[in-house]
């Protein structure tokens, strides 16, 4: 390590306890997937309930996340993690009651807005200001944290939620979550050591450089539209993969088996991914991620087996992992290190809208079809979106070859 270089080997105990912490924030998310069917039987048989109340707390996360990433460079990290975690308590709380309003305002207000924003955001933000030499490899493992989050939990939720119900699966998560996150915050979240140079007055887009010859804000338009696509795609396997299996004669545990599956490689391919990001740079790592992505969900669409499920499911967490460290480290890489504290948080809400408006559009779907392949159909639609407006972005950069990274 060179004198001149941010990193430390606190860096990554800092990176390391940030994926802790997002396992447990995003934890409480994996109830609703892990027991759709069982929360729409009890909230009057429609599956679009419970996906809506999924995709207001994907939503709320990434709108409050515009707000929390301010917020934490306002105060500290350490406060908007703890706010953060006490929200996503109350929000189990008031969703284990069980009416309708209950989740949306449970999960959409308190879960989303107000709980897991204020510790997913400014927890991207603070790791990527670790770290200079490793950034990419360090963002990836920390946005691995929903998907440890989903290789862990779901098969202890199916069994938690058999044996005493997910009403109650939401009670005592919320309890563990404050006794998990809230010391680590408390304890280990320190400043980080990057310092930003602020903006010269009445500085704002004016005086950010040309991105590829082309107006900052363009460039970033189109990442957030191409996250946003392919977040919808990425979205639907995991909030209906449970639900599917057992409409397919298949059991919920095989069910959860396969989610922790997906997610589990999608953990440990994404530090793969990571590694690749640092050689070859995110805009690359970003289209190849994303074709492999749509090759690997069109089997969705065609597996009917268990087997056919479990390969599937294997080579689609393999392949969408490299996505969303992908497009941070796409604003770290080209955008000046003093707009990373709102257009990370920007960008994640765009993919964070995403994952919503996919969550939601699956089980809407499947309400009118009684079926996933034509949901399926329509995720794939948006995931070829997103390799195109990822190909313009990678060609333009082919043609300027502007340098990676911009430090400034």
């Amino acid at each position: 390590m060179t004198s001149s270089s941010l990193e430390t080997r606190y860096s990554w105990i800092a990176a390391s306890l940030s994926v802790l912490v997002l396992t447990m924030s995003y934890g409480g998310l994996w109830i609703i997937a892990v027991g759709l069917k069982q929360v729409a039987a009890d909230t009057g048989g429609s599956r679009s309930v419970p996906s809506l109340a999924s995709s207001l707390a994907w939503f709320g996360t990434a709108v409050g996340g515009l707000v929390m990433g301010q917020l934490a460079d306002r105060f500290s990290i350490r406060a908007t993690v703890i706010f953060g975690s006490l929200s996503m308590a109350v929000g189990l709380l008031i969703s284990s009651q069980g009416e309708p309003w209950h989740l949306y305002v449970g999960h959409g207000l308190f879960m989303g807005l107000l709980g897991n924003s204020g510790i997913n955001a400014p927890l991207y933000v603070y790791v990527s200001r670790w770290f200079d030499r490793h950034r990419g490899s360090a963002l990836a493992l920390i946005s691995s944290g929903s998907y440890v989050a989903g290789t862990v939990w779901p098969m202890i939720f199916e069994r938690a939620i058999a044996h005493i119900g997910w009403r109650d699966t939401m009670i005592w998560y919320a309890l563990l979550e404050i006794l998990v996150i809230v010391p680590i915050a408390v304890i280990f979240l320190r400043p980080a050591p990057e310092v930003i140079a602020p903006a010269a007055a009445g500085s704002g887009a004016a005086t950010t450089p040309r991105i590829f010859g082309w107006n900052p804000n363009l460039v970033f338009m189109l990442l957030g539209l191409a996250g946003f696509c392919c977040c919808v795609t990425m979205s639907m396997p995991h909030a209906h993969l449970v639900a599917l299996c057992t409409d397919l004669g298949i059991s919920a545990a095989r069910g959860a088996a396969m989610l922790s599956v997906l997610l589990g490689l999608g953990f440990l391919c994404r530090q793969l991914w990571g590694v690749i990001s640092d050689r070859i740079g995110a805009l690359l790592t970003l289209l190849i991620s994303g074709v492999a992505q749509a090759t690997t969900f069109s089997g969705f669409i065609v597996a009917n087996d268990a087997p056919g499920l479990f390969a599937v499911s294997a080579a689609f967490g393999i392949a969408f992992s490299g996505l969303v460290p992908a497009y941070v480290l796409a604003v770290r890489e080209y955008f000046p290190a003093r707009e990373a504290g709102w257009r990370v948080p920007a960008l994640l809400l765009m993919s964070g809208s995403g994952m919503a408006v996919g969550s939601w559009l699956a089980g809407a779907i499947y309400d009118q079809y009684a079926y996933y392949a034509p949901a399926f159909a329509v995720g794939l639609g948006f995931n070829l979106v997103n390799i195109a407006l990822l190909a313009i972005l990678v060609l333009r950069w082919r043609m300027t070859r502007m340098p990676r990274p911009l430090a400034a």
